[in-house]
Formats: C-alpha cells, structure tokens, sequence
C-alpha cells in the first residue's frame, strides 16, 4: 500500500513556491544595486538574505516533523495539521516581508512568534504520540497501530 500524506506534500508544494519568493526578492535588490556575491554591504539585500536564510533553517525540521506526525496520526488530527501547516507557510511569509521594515515590527514579530510556536507544538506532539496515553505505537505489516 502506498501512504500518501496531502497535507504534508501540499504544505512542501507551498514551502518550495515561498523559498522561490523568497530569492527572487533577494535577486531584485542584487540586480538594482549590480551585487554579484555577497551583500555588498547593502541592507535591503542583507536583510532578505537573511529573510530566506531563515527560512531555509527552520523549514526542513517543520516540514520533517508534519511529516511524521500526519503519518503517526492518520486521520486523528487532519484539520488541526492543514491549519498549521498554512499558518506556519503564513508565518514564513509575515517574516520575510517583515525583515524589509526596521526593527521591531509586527510583521516579523508575528511571524516569528507563529513559526515558533507550531514548530514547538508539532515537536511536542510528535514525542507524545508514540509514549502518550494509547500506549507505544508498534508497526504491524504495513500499519501502525497503537500497542495494547
């Protein structure tokens, strides 16, 4: 049987277009200012760097751990992860266009806030799912079902 997880999939679908969005707005500001490598020292363009930096840091473990956790929870918490998934894509979005405005704002503190958040509720989530209250989760064949 092959598992296909959608939400997982859609929300790695949406990570790759925001991670394009993303370098393109670092390559308008390196084509404006003619910056081949580097920053060049210009602020704009150091700030998206790190705006998509970022966002390459914290989007693998996201999309790893609601990847597993969809796969854990097969239909237990469906709606709950597309929210979370979409809200962490939004977070990622909020961030990026709050690193173009000077410090603080809320752009970026919401965006941060989000992204830390859902990342912190799925890895809490998924070291409960296997030692939570249904018991340790054992496979069996091709299921997992939770051990008696």
């Amino acid at each position: 049987m092959t598992t296909i997880l959608p939400i997982t999939l859609t929300m790695a679908g949406a990570a790759a277009i925001t991670n394009l969005w993303l370098a393109f707005r670092c390559g308008q500001v390196r084509m404006q200012a003619k910056i081949e490598l580097g920053d060049g020292g210009n602020i704009a363009l150091t700030r998206r760097m790190r705006a998509h930096a970022n966002f390459n840091e914290y989007t693998p473990i996201f999309l790893i751990l609601l990847g597993l956790v969809e796969l854990a929870s097969p239909g237990t918490a469906g709606t709950v992860l597309w929210a979370v998934g979409a809200l962490f894509i939004a977070s990622r979005v909020l961030h990026g266009l709050g690193m173009d405005r000077a410090y603080p704002n809320k752009l970026r503190s919401v965006g941060i806030m989000l992204s830390f958040l859902l990342t912190l509720g799925l890895a809490i989530y998924a070291v409960y799912l296997p030692h939570g209250a249904a018991g340790t989760i054992t496979a069996q064949g091709d299921e997992v079902v939770p051990a008696e």
